[in-house]
């Protein structure tokens, strides 16, 4: 559920900015703003539609994403090479899908999908209530094998099940509303051995393991005040959250030494970790009042030495370095040809020595 609806927001943020789109070129780092000291070499890696949520394998030789390419389609499962070439869906073509990543080996493929509760696209939510993500219950969690065949179902429990990632040593981490409210979950690469991580009340969601699989970062929202709570509960009976605010948290893989990262009120989201375990890439709107512009963040596991990234007007989000940190990927409403239109972007990471 890390894209489901946010594309939906920025889409709605550039029709309320009135189109101040960067209308760039693909080529010559023309696509790198004079702020955005860190990254070069920014290619663009799709033309067109909504993509978001692109992952390496662990062999950085190709990325796994979700993308909407039909108006009024939903998401489905792409994988190409990191030069964008090899594009390949891998998903059936049915329902929604997404969260998607490369099992450690490169065999299979990890997904989620709501095919088997409809093949049709399942309704977007109402938003007389605000902005809200809907939390399909069809939503259940899959692998498969590189070219998409061979389906195998991982959850099998009433409700929601997504936003799963998996450890380069083979375990899952997911998000799951089996419980009763929306909590972390990790278990075994055939779905065996489930375990919660999270208990407190509110959600808790989009978890990524660090590399030496020792860590989870996630985002989250825990309720405090009596309304508050009242709305998130009220929400959550249908199948809804309201995103407004995230934090992000770190935990053990076990569940333990939960700590909280950032304290700032905004909605920070799909955060990941450096390869040294000590700093973590998010994407923020804390630099907007209004709450439309999304960038890239840096931000050490203690909380300290947060620095801004990105500094296009629009949206980047959905960052991943690859296993050497040399590589980002990342997703961009930069450069678009139509309003809301997100793609796919690589570039050389660059940093000094003060920043490590």
């Amino acid at each position: 559920m890390k894209i489901l609806f946010w594309v939906t927001i920025f889409t709605l943020a550039l029709v309320f900015l009135g189109g101040n789109n960067l209308q760039l070129t693909a080529s010559n780092d023309a696509l790198r703003l004079p702020e955005e000291k860190n990254l070069v070499n920014i290619k663009q890696l799709t033309f067109g539609g909504e993509n978001a949520e692109a992952y390496f394998s662990a062999d950085d030789r190709q990325l796994i994403f979700q993308a909407t390419r039909d108006p009024g389609g939903c998401d489905q499962i792409y994988t190409m090479n990191v030069d964008g070439t090899n594009l390949k869906q891998v998903s059936t073509g049915l329902g929604r899908t997404t969260c998607s990543y490369f099992f450690p080996s490169g065999s299979r493929l990890l997904y989620s999908s709501t095919h088997l509760g409809s093949k049709e696209c399942p309704p977007r939510p109402d938003f007389s209530r605000g902005y809200v993500w809907a939390i399909y219950p069809s939503f259940d969690i899959f692998t498969a094998r590189h070219d998409g065949s061979e389906i195998r179902q991982l959850t099998r429990t009433a409700g929601y099940d997504a936003e799963a990632t998996i450890s380069r040593d083979g375990k899952i981490a997911f998000t799951s509303l089996r419980d009763g409210d929306l909590d972390i979950y990790s278990m075994d690469a055939d779905g065996k051995n489930v375990r919660r991580l999270t208990q407190e009340l509110g959600y808790d969601g989009g978890p990524f393991w660090s590399y030496d699989g020792k860590q989870i970062v996630y985002r989250a929202h825990h309720p405090h005040s009596e309304s508050e709570k009242a709305d998130y509960l009220a929400l959550l009976k249908q199948n809804l959250i309201r995103p407004t605010t995230l934090e992000i948290w770190v935990m053990n893989a076990d569940g333990s030494n939960k700590r909280q990262i950032t304290s700032n009120g905004k909605a920070n989201f799909a955060p990941y970790f450096f390869p040294d375990g000590k700093r973590i890439i998010f994407s923020s709107n804390i630099a907007d009042p209004r709450g439309r512009n999304f960038d890239l963040y840096q931000i050490r596991t203690d909380g300290s030495k947060q620095k801004r990234i990105t500094y296009n007007e629009t949206f980047d989000g959905f960052p991943m370095f690859s296993s050497d940190g040399r590589k980002l990927v990342f997703a961009s409403n930069r450069n678009a040809r139509t309003q809301g239109e997100t793609n796919l972007f690589i570039a050389d990471w660059v940093e000094s020595d003060n920043e490590k």
